[in-house]
C-alpha cells in the first residue's frame, strides 16, 4: 500500500513539474496568478513584449480556466501585442499586479485589470510612444504601392494624421478605465528615451492603481 501511495505521489509531481515546464518562456504559474515576465532569464529580441506572447498566453487561459491574476514585469515592446494582451485580461476579467517594473505597453496591459496593484520598490513608467527610423522606412517600402504614396511626403501627410488617432485612442482607453484625464495627458511629456516613475500616491490618486474591483464595496 505504502508502495502504491509513493507511486501516485511521484506521479504527481512528476506531472505537476511537466504542466510548470510546458508554460511558454516568459510565463510561469503561481496559483490563480499567472506571471509574465520579459526582463527575467530573457534575451535578445524576445526580451520585450511581443505578438507571440499574446498567443501564447491566450492558449494558457484557456486551458486554465482558474487563473484570476496575471503579474506584470517588463519594460514594454510591441504596441500592438500590448493592446492584445490588454484585450485578452479585459476578456477574462483579470486582476494584474506589477512585481518588478512596468513600462510603456506594458502599462496598457496593467491597466485593463479590475484590481490594479503594485509591490513595495516596483515602479511604474510613461514615455511617449516611439517608432525608429529604420521600422518607419521598412514600413513605407512596404506599403507604399498598397496605399498609393506617391512620394515620402505623402506618406509623411499619413504619419501625422495616424499618429493623432493613435494618441486619441490611447488617451480615451487610459480614461475609460479610470484614469484621471490630467494625468492621461500629463504621461506623454516624457521623450521616448526617458521615463516618468509617478509616486505610489500619484498613481492612486490618479486611479491608476486600485486596491477594488469597481462596484466593490470594503
Amino acid at each position: 500500500m505504502l508502495r502504491v501511495i509513493s507511486l501516485l505521489c511521484c506521479l504527481l509531481t512528476a506531472s505537476a513539474a511537466g504542466a510548470k515546464e510546458a508554460l511558454p518562456q516568459k510565463f510561469s504559474l503561481l496559483g490563480k496568478t499567472l506571471v509574465y515576465d520579459t526582463e527575467t532569464d530573457v534575451t535578445g529580441d524576445l526580451a520585450e513584449i511581443t505578438e507571440e506572447d499574446a498567443s501564447n498566453l491566450r492558449d494558457i487561459l484557456k486551458k486554465s480556466p482558474d487563473i484570476t491574476e496575471l503579474q506584470l514585469n517588463s519594460v514594454g515592446g510591441s504596441v500592438y501585442a500590448g493592446e492584445e494582451i490588454a484585450g485578452l485580461v479585459l476578456e477574462y476579467e483579470l486582476d494584474t499586479l506589477v512585481d518588478g517594473t512596468c513600462i510603456s505597453a506594458c502599462v496598457d496591459v496593467f491597466l485593463a485589470g479590475g484590481r490594479r496593484r503594485m509591490t513595495i520598490g516596483s515602479s511604474i513608467g510613461f514615455h511617449q510612444r516611439n517608432w525608429p527610423a529604420e521600422a518607419v522606412h521598412k514600413y513605407y517600402r512596404s506599403e507604399r504601392k498598397r496605399r498609393r504614396w506617391s512620394t515620402p511626403f505623402e506618406f509623411g501627410s499619413w504619419i501625422y494624421q495616424d499618429t493623432q488617432g493613435e494618441v486619441y485612442e490611447h488617451l480615451s482607453y487610459m480614461v475609460e478605465r479610470g484614469v484621471d484625464p490630467g494625468f492621461a495627458i500629463e504621461t506623454l511629456r516624457t521623450d521616448p528615451d526617458g521615463e516618468w516613475y509617478p509616486s505610489r500616491l500619484r498613481l492612486i490618486a490618479a486611479g491608476v492603481l486600485r486596491e477594488m474591483r469597481p462596484g466593490q464595496t470594503p
